[in-house]
Protein backbone atom coordinates (compact mmCIF):
# COMPACT_ATOMS: atom_id res chain seq x y z
CA UNK A 1 0.00 0.00 0.00
CA UNK A 2 2.46 2.70 -1.01
CA UNK A 3 0.00 5.33 -1.98
CA UNK A 4 -2.22 5.00 1.16
CA UNK A 5 -1.12 7.50 4.32
CA UNK A 6 0.53 5.81 7.00
CA UNK A 7 -0.65 5.18 10.51
CA UNK A 8 1.80 5.61 13.36
CA UNK A 9 3.36 2.15 13.20
CA UNK A 10 3.71 2.73 9.24
CA UNK A 11 1.10 0.85 7.92
CA UNK A 12 -2.23 2.27 6.15
CA UNK A 13 -4.96 2.06 8.11
CA UNK A 14 -6.77 -1.04 5.50
CA UNK A 15 -3.55 -2.52 5.97
CA UNK A 16 -4.18 -2.39 9.92
CA UNK A 17 -7.48 -3.75 10.37
CA UNK A 18 -6.86 -6.13 8.05
CA UNK A 19 -3.79 -7.87 9.88
CA UNK A 20 -5.99 -7.43 13.23
CA UNK A 21 -9.27 -9.88 11.01
CA UNK A 22 -6.25 -11.80 10.00
CA UNK A 23 -4.98 -12.46 13.67
CA UNK A 24 -8.24 -13.03 15.16
CA UNK A 25 -8.31 -15.76 12.53
CA UNK A 26 -5.27 -17.25 13.04
CA UNK A 27 -5.97 -17.20 16.94
CA UNK A 28 -9.24 -18.87 15.83
CA UNK A 29 -7.58 -21.84 13.59
CA UNK A 30 -4.79 -22.51 16.30
CA UNK A 31 -7.53 -22.90 19.23
CA UNK A 32 -9.73 -25.25 17.17
CA UNK A 33 -6.39 -27.20 16.06
CA UNK A 34 -5.28 -27.35 19.79
CA UNK A 35 -8.35 -28.34 21.08
CA UNK A 36 -8.64 -31.27 18.67
CA UNK A 37 -4.76 -32.69 19.38
CA UNK A 38 -4.61 -32.01 22.83
CA UNK A 39 -6.98 -34.57 23.81
CA UNK A 40 -4.44 -36.89 21.91
CA UNK A 41 -1.68 -35.77 24.17
CA UNK A 42 -0.11 -33.55 21.57
CA UNK A 43 0.91 -31.01 24.44
CA UNK A 44 2.27 -33.86 26.81
CA UNK A 45 5.49 -34.93 27.62
CA UNK A 46 7.79 -36.08 24.73
CA UNK A 47 5.18 -35.16 21.90
CA UNK A 48 5.19 -31.45 23.56
CA UNK A 49 8.48 -31.17 21.51
CA UNK A 50 7.02 -32.76 18.34
CA UNK A 51 4.34 -30.40 18.46
CA UNK A 52 6.64 -27.47 19.20
CA UNK A 53 9.28 -28.15 16.49
CA UNK A 54 6.05 -28.94 13.95
CA UNK A 55 4.69 -25.09 15.00
CA UNK A 56 7.80 -23.39 13.72
CA UNK A 57 7.53 -24.84 9.66
CA UNK A 58 3.62 -24.69 10.15
CA UNK A 59 3.55 -21.05 10.54
CA UNK A 60 5.84 -19.80 8.30
CA UNK A 61 3.19 -19.82 5.24
CA UNK A 62 1.10 -17.80 7.16
CA UNK A 63 4.15 -15.40 7.65
CA UNK A 64 4.07 -14.66 3.64
CA UNK A 65 0.61 -15.38 3.55
CA UNK A 66 -0.02 -11.91 5.89
CA UNK A 67 2.10 -10.00 3.74
CA UNK A 68 0.35 -11.15 0.75
CA UNK A 69 -2.89 -10.39 1.66
CA UNK A 70 -1.72 -7.17 3.81
CA UNK A 71 0.09 -6.10 0.70
CA UNK A 72 2.93 -5.24 3.27
CA UNK A 73 6.07 -4.38 0.99
CA UNK A 74 9.09 -7.01 2.91
CA UNK A 75 9.91 -3.89 5.16
CA UNK A 76 6.43 -4.17 6.51
CA UNK A 77 6.47 -7.57 7.35
CA UNK A 78 7.82 -7.44 11.09
CA UNK A 79 5.51 -4.70 11.88
CA UNK A 80 2.30 -6.48 10.12
CA UNK A 81 2.94 -9.69 11.86
CA UNK A 82 3.04 -7.98 14.86
CA UNK A 83 -0.22 -6.59 15.05
CA UNK A 84 -1.36 -10.10 13.67
CA UNK A 85 0.07 -11.63 17.18
CA UNK A 86 -0.95 -8.22 19.53
CA UNK A 87 -4.53 -9.29 18.28
CA UNK A 88 -4.07 -13.32 18.37
CA UNK A 89 -2.16 -12.61 22.02
CA UNK A 90 -5.38 -10.69 23.34
CA UNK A 91 -7.69 -12.84 22.40
CA UNK A 92 -6.22 -15.51 23.89
CA UNK A 93 -5.72 -13.83 27.07
CA UNK A 94 -9.75 -13.38 27.35
CA UNK A 95 -10.10 -16.90 26.66
CA UNK A 96 -7.95 -17.90 29.16
CA UNK A 97 -9.55 -15.80 31.45
CA UNK A 98 -13.16 -16.22 30.86
CA UNK A 99 -13.84 -18.45 28.25
CA UNK A 100 -11.03 -21.41 29.17
CA UNK A 101 -13.85 -24.32 27.98
CA UNK A 102 -12.74 -23.38 24.88
CA UNK A 103 -9.48 -25.24 25.13
CA UNK A 104 -11.30 -28.09 26.86
CA UNK A 105 -12.10 -26.53 30.16
CA UNK A 106 -9.86 -28.84 32.67
CA UNK A 107 -7.03 -26.93 33.49
CA UNK A 108 -3.76 -28.91 32.51
CA UNK A 109 -5.26 -28.58 28.65
CA UNK A 110 -5.84 -25.14 29.32
CA UNK A 111 -2.37 -24.05 30.27
CA UNK A 112 -0.84 -26.42 27.83
CA UNK A 113 -3.04 -25.20 24.96
CA UNK A 114 -2.23 -21.27 26.23
CA UNK A 115 1.16 -21.76 26.60
CA UNK A 116 1.60 -23.07 22.70
CA UNK A 117 -0.62 -19.99 21.35
CA UNK A 118 2.11 -18.49 23.03
CA UNK A 119 4.93 -20.58 21.40
CA UNK A 120 3.23 -19.98 17.98
CA UNK A 121 3.05 -16.20 18.34
CA UNK A 122 6.89 -15.96 19.27
CA UNK A 123 7.60 -18.05 16.32
CA UNK A 124 5.71 -16.24 14.23
CA UNK A 125 7.45 -12.85 15.26
CA UNK A 126 11.12 -14.22 14.55
CA UNK A 127 10.20 -15.82 11.69
CA UNK A 128 8.94 -12.33 10.50
CA UNK A 129 12.27 -10.44 11.93
CA UNK A 130 14.27 -13.35 9.89
CA UNK A 131 12.34 -12.68 6.69
CA UNK A 132 11.60 -8.31 7.35
CA UNK A 133 13.91 -6.79 5.18
CA UNK A 134 14.19 -3.54 6.34
CA UNK A 135 13.83 -0.19 5.47
CA UNK A 136 13.97 0.31 1.28
CA UNK A 137 13.11 3.77 1.58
Amino acid sequence: MHDAAANRIGLSNQQTVLLIIIGAVLWFLAAIILRLIAPMGALEGSARLITYALVIPGTLPFVFLTRIVAKLRSDQLFTGVAVVTMMALLIDGIVIAWFPAVYGGALPQVTNCAAAILWGAGVGLVLAFIFNKGDIG
